[in-house]
């Protein structure tokens, strides 16, 4: 009976366990040990005035939001699958979802833009991955960005990094995780690991490391990016 491949799954937790889940049900061997971890901003209060939808680019920031505030009437627009599984177990009472990046949830909220009487907010990291704001000021939608949480550089153990070369395949989901294996790769080296990355932003800062493969999902989406390990 041949070994399980090992996956090594880098995102922050809570979602790290539901990736490590999806792996398990593949017939993988998931490695939960994660690059980044989620630290909450001290952000109290959140100010309502004015706003008419709430836009939300993943499922940590629903998590933070649903965390500070009681307000589930508003219309939310959520990118994904994942956002929208989690805007409604927050029992948000009207979600609609787009498939693709940043732009195209700025597209799907353009369509809507009669119904929006007042701003858009959009909860999110300290380091958001895309210009949300920048993509509705073009189509003439007011947006106020709201920073809940950051993530930062998690630590990992001496006796997992001297295995990684052991491992098979490398889960990355965003630009900063791929920023911190780049940088773990130089010092140790891991040239028969395999990279799949959610998007090509969020592989651009592994091209120049040496790996036995990198490769991008064909859309920002966990069921994409597991397929590239499915093939």
């Amino acid at each position: 009976m041949s070994a399980k491949r090992r996956v090594w799954v880098t995102r922050a937790e809570p979602g790290a366990e539901e990736t490590a889940e999806r792996l398990r049900a593949l017939g993988l061997d998931p490695v939960v040990a994660p690059l980044l971890e989620l630290r909450a901003l001290p952000v109290t209060h959140i100010d309502l005035t004015g706003v008419a939808a709430i836009a939300f680019t993943s499922a940590n920031a629903v998590r933070a939001f649903a965390e500070r505030s009681s307000e589930r009437d508003l219309k939310v627009f959520a990118v994904g699958a994942a956002t929208e599984t989690a805007a409604k177990a927050a029992r948000f009472r009207t979600v609609l979802s787009t498939h693709g990046g940043v732009d195209a949830l700025a597209a799907g909220i353009a369509t809507r833009k009669r119904e929006i009487a007042g701003a858009v907010l959009h909860p999110s990291a300290a380091e958001p991955a895309g210009d949300l704001q920048g993509a509705l000021s073009k189509r003439g939608i007011e947006t106020r960005n709201l920073a809940l949480y950051e993530s930062v550089p998690a630590t990992l153990p001496e006796a997992f990094l001297a295995g990684i070369p052991r491992i098979h395949t490398v889960l990355l989901h965003s630009p900063k995780a791929s920023r911190a294996l780049a940088a773990i790769l130089k010092t140790t080296p891991a040239p028969r690991l395999r990279a799949f990355c959610l998007s090509r932003a969020v592989a651009r800062p592994l091209t120049g490391a040496a790996l036995a493969e990198l490769k991008a999902a064909s859309s920002p989406s966990e069921d994409a990016l597991l397929k590239l390990i499915a093939r």
